[in-house]
């Protein structure tokens, strides 16, 4: 049955997008309007809707006919930013040229994006995971396919409209959307079209235009945050660390690279070489803190994962690495762990992993426990983000403060799941944040 209606959904949006792309609202409204005057008008001596049927199947066909001389061949190009935020409005441009041909007008531009309707393997896992009645999850799921398709779908972005393009000229048009979700938006084409005389049909021509933009996850405002700990030993140093620990130790000598300070220029090799180079130091006392995010989402649900990957990247940028180091530690197909600040990563390099980190389904938890507590000896400081609460959890987090660690725990929780553990955040030493209210659990910290 579920393979039926996946079949069912999937075909039905198909023809539901061919629609959107060949009719405009109007069009599409004497297309349901002919469609209603065809069954209503059945039978012609009780009703007078056939005369209705008969009117807007002469302007519907009046305009189909008219699609076939329309053309709207021209070039288009689109400047994306590099970077996005979700939830944050997000604006590109696009220039749209006629090339030889005479004055266009009314032209019609609609992005072609990622096609975002879930596989059947997603589509039936989520059956398994859906909150509603099984019954009607199981049989009926097309709530569910809507729910799939907006969680895959990066950006809905409307149709705009170019008024006039001269020859040999461009027409350049602003575009502004709210990314829904962090991750790729991906831009597969654009179509541009033209309406016809009476505005029903759209004709035109797809171009294929394949580029993306990385949406940034969301981030929320966060009072100062003072990490306790203090500079610890590493073993080895930072070799390409930018600024002073409490003690340094000369490796070598190498060329000079842009933003290594003036007080590290080798003026004697400098002169021997005839091009600059500078003095390398291996610092071995600094501040070195852990950000570990929990990404086996077992029992938890997609919005505390989407919520805690926000809160790891509020805490990566609000975090200060400029006298101090950052790991971001989680769990996806391997361990993963990037490090940011004194030179060695930019924040950036944080934000674009958190931007595409996924739920962890097939590691154990003991992997992210076992990552953590093999760099103790190095931290002095760890901050905790969890998507529940369990032995499991517990146990890392009394691992942390019984090696002396201190550690800022915060726990998602959805309300929607009122069966879940909860800590107690004054027995356990934890913060509890709640979905839809995780800026208010944040300035609380």
């Amino acid at each position: 049955m579920k393979n039926v209606m996946y079949n069912l959904f999937h075909f039905l949006s198909t023809i539901r997008h061919w629609l959107k792309r060949r009719f405009t609202t109007a069009g599409l409204f004497v297309l349901s309007c002919l469609v209603a005057s065809a069954v209503i008008g059945l039978d012609t001596n009780l009703t007078m809707a056939y005369q209705v049927f008969t009117l807007l199947l002469s302007l519907t066909a009046f305009s189909i006919i008219a699609r076939f001389f329309l053309h709207a061949s021209v070039a288009a190009r689109r400047a994306l930013p590099q970077f996005g935020t979700a939830g944050q409005p997000l604006a590109y441009r696009i220039v749209v040229s006629s090339g030889e041909q005479g004055t266009l007008r009314d032209l019609v531009l609609e992005e072609d994006l990622a096609d975002p309707r879930p596989s059947y393997r997603e589509f039936s896992a989520a059956g398994r995971d859906a909150k509603r009645p099984k019954a009607y999850a199981g049989f009926f799921g097309y709530s569910r396919w809507q729910e799939l398709v907006a969680a895959k779908q990066g950006a809905v972005i409307s149709e705009r409209t170019v008024d006039a393009v001269s020859r040999n000229s461009d027409a350049e048009l602003r575009v502004e959307f709210v990314p829904a979700r962090r991750g790729a938006v991906r831009f597969e084409g654009m179509t541009i079209s033209k309406k016809d005389p009476l505005g029903l049909v759209k004709a035109g021509r797809t171009v294929a235009l394949h580029q993306s933009i990385l949406i940034l996850p969301k981030r929320y405002p966060l009072p100062p945050v003072r990490l306790p700990g203090t500079r610890v030993y590493q073993q080895g140093g930072v070799a390409l660390a930018g600024s002073i620990g409490d003690s340094e130790e000369f490796v070598s000598l190498r060329d000079y690279r842009p933003g290594d300070p003036l007080r590290r220029i080798h003026w004697k090799s400098w002169a021997r070489s005839g091009k600059p180079v500078v003095k390398e130091y291996q610092e071995e006392y600094f501040v070195r803190h852990a950000l570990v995010l929990d990404t086996f989402r077992s029992g938890a649900s997609a919005a505390v994962f989407e919520e805690a990957v926000s809160v790891a990247a509020s805490f990566a940028c609000t975090v200060e690495t400029q006298e101090s180091l950052l790991d971001l530690l989680f769990v996806g197909a391997e361990v993963y762990c990037v490090t940011v600040g004194r030179g060695v990563g930019r924040m950036e390099q944080a934000l674009e992993t958190l931007a595409s980190v996924l739920p962890c389904e097939t590691r154990p938890f003991a992997d992210l426990r076992f990552a953590v507590m093999e760099r103790v000896s190095g931290l002095s400081g760890c901050i905790c983000i969890l998507l529940s609460w369990d032995d499991e959890r517990k146990q890392l987090i009394n691992d942390l403060r019984g090696a002396g660690i201190p550690v800022l725990a915060i726990v998602i929780a959805d309300p929607a799941l009122p069966g879940a553990q909860r800590p107690d955040p004054a027995r356990d030493h934890v913060h509890l944040v709640e979905v839809g209210k995780v800026g208010e659990g944040l300035a609380s910290l």
